[in-house]
């Protein structure tokens, strides 16, 4: 998945859990955690990126399919987990969900805190987000494009 915070990802990664990919979220694992606040601690992110990396390539060699339901914001991340799976034989197919801007803002604004998938962000921080984040382009490999 990738897409900035309330572009539907989570939304989407659950579709796919249903038909039975086995799905990696940051934010599930904060919420496991008791954890709330974002951005997180640096040290706490790496801790749980370390994690979720590791899962990864053991369900990725029992062949399980897998959806990592992460923002992929940057290029140089989506790198990373491309040359993270290229020795298991993984080309990775990136689903993007290309959302508009006020779309994102609105459907923040509605979040509670309810659930792993509802983490309640500033509008601020949520703009800043989607400001800064980094489309992916065709030369990244597979991807599909969903507005």
């Amino acid at each position: 998945m990738c897409g900035p915070s309330g572009a539907g990802k989570s939304t989407f990664a659950r579709r796919l859990e249903g038909e039975g990919m086995v799905r990696l979220s940051f934010d599930v694992e904060m919420w496991r955690r008791g954890l709330s606040m974002v951005p997180l601690p640096p040290e706490v992110r790496a801790e749980i990126e370390t994690g979720l990396r590791a899962r990864l390539l053991e369900l990725v060699a029992a062949g399980t399919d897998v959806v990592l339901d992460f923002s992929f914001w940057s290029r140089r991340m989506r790198d990373d987990y491309r040359k993270l799976l290229e020795p298991t034989g993984v080309v990775p197919e990136t689903i993007y969900l290309a959302t508009d801007r006020e779309t994102v803002l609105r459907r923040m604004r509605a979040r509670r805190g309810d659930h792993s998938d509802d983490f309640v962000l500033t509008e601020d921080l949520v703009a800043q987000y989607f400001d800064h984040f980094e489309p992916p382009t065709p030369d990244e490999g597979p991807i599909t494009v969903i507005r």
